[in-house]
């Protein structure tokens, strides 16, 4: 009796031990199981992709670079705290970084960056996305976005205007998104970076950059800020291809002593038309001055000179001379708008007069373009304001030209 309670404790004990294998089993394979499971469905998970944005692009249809034709029709627009600088691009001469910039402009990678160093009237440079963050140490500015494009080495000169890729000293292939402009010709450069773009416009700006305060490692103390860099078709000269019919145009001449309008006669001189129009359709006229007032003779104006501090003008780039069309029946009476010129019969640029009376040593030896239809009590004005000499002593202001609709 005390053996069979034994060997039945020790069967009822056995099937204890049996029960414990068997959750022991169960809690180990659950577990295994379940991680098993959760794995599976990560790797599930791993190989679905992420929901997209809406109207985001599907993955991989980033726009493709920018063709060279198409980048020969365009120009970059800086936009800088001192002002702006456009350049075009030599996309036959570096077309890799052509591209690139283009690519980086259109991303705003540029925007909220920095011109950090700057030799005065020598160079600017800029385009270092580390100078987004204003707390970058002045040791690493200059140090990002390097080593990612090839050199791409031409026969293009570092003149006044040149832009050109930032490079590691002595390292080939080093050239990135920074870039530098030549504030002036800097020929020791030439065959050493890869030039790819030429300022059009702001040429002006860069030469004050140039001149921002630096210590002696041409580190500007406080960077000049780039607002923005936009890529923009090229802006085209105005009037370049118009016909005669459609220069016959009226125009308002704003001037600080009242409006005068001039009538402009293509048929008599369509290339003096051309550019007068030009000029008056770019606002390269406003803030100039009447410089030359002669009484019982004209009263002349359009120089560049006039403007407040000399400013330069975008147009500048288009102002060339004019060859002389002189007319031998139209003679220069009271209201008529000629042309000025120097010696040269074919050097008028941008200088016209206005006659006040008869002037008939002028005829056939001046450009007439046009007369004054409206605005004759504004000559009268203008030929009595106090002179010394032939120049006036008070600010003769021609604010606007403008062409009537």
């Amino acid at each position: 009796m005390k053996r069979l309670r034994i060997l039945s404790g020790w069967r009822d004990g056995k099937r204890e031990r049996e029960r414990e294998k068997c959750y022991l089993s169960l809690c180990l394979f659950i577990p295994l199981s379940l991680c098993l499971l959760l794995l599976s469905y990560a790797t599930v998970l791993a190989q679905v992709p992420p929901a997209r944005k809406k109207n985001a692009p599907p993955p991989g249809a980033e726009p493709p670079p920018i063709s060279l034709e198409e980048a020969a029709k365009v120009e970059a627009v800086i936009t800088t705290e001192l002002g702006v600088i456009r350049f075009e691009f030599y996309p036959s001469k570096a077309p890799k970084h052509v591209q690139a910039f283009v690519k980086n402009a259109k991303a705003g990678f540029y925007d909220g960056s920095a011109f950090h160093r700057a030799i005065r009237l020598g160079i600017i440079q800029g385009g270092d996305p580390l100078l987004k963050d204003p707390k970058t140490p002045r040791a690493k500015w200059g140090s990002g976005a390097l080593n990612q494009l090839p050199d791409e080495i031409s026969d293009v000169k570092h003149v006044t205007g040149t832009v050109s890729t930032v490079r590691i000293p002595g390292k080939a292939n080093s050239g990135g998104a920074q870039f530098f402009i030549c504030a002036s010709a800097q020929t020791a450069l030439d065959g050493q970076f890869s030039a790819f773009g030429q300022v059009t416009e702001g040429i002006e700006v860069v030469d004050a950059i140039s001149q921002a305060e630096a210590n002696d490692d041409q580190i500007l103390k406080s960077p000049i800020k780039i607002v923005s860099v936009k890529i923009e078709p090229k802006r085209e000269e105005p009037f370049k291809d118009a016909t005669v019919d459609e220069m016959r145009k009226e125009v308002i001449l704003r001037t600080s002593l009242g409006d005068i309008t001039v009538a402009l006669e293509p048929d008599l001189a369509p290339e003096h038309v051309r550019n007068f129009l030009k000029l008056v359709q770019t606002g390269w006229y406003d803030k100039t001055v009447f410089h030359r007032v002669v009484p019982g003779f004209v009263i002349q104006g359009g120089m560049g000179a006039g403007r407040p501090g000399g400013q330069v003008h975008y147009a500048d780039k288009w102002v060339r001379n004019v060859k002389g069309e002189f007319s031998q029946v139209r003679k220069h009476i009271r209201g008529t708008l000629s042309m000025a010129r120097a010696n040269d019969p074919d050097s008028a640029l941008t200088s016209f007069f206005l006659v006040l009376a008869p002037a008939t040593n002028l005829d056939g030896k001046y450009s007439i373009f046009g007369k004054v239809v409206d605005g004759f009590e504004v000559l009268d004005k203008i030929e009595k304001v106090p002179r010394n000499g032939e120049a006036p002593t008070e600010r003769v202001e021609l604010i606007e030209a403008v062409i009537k609709p």
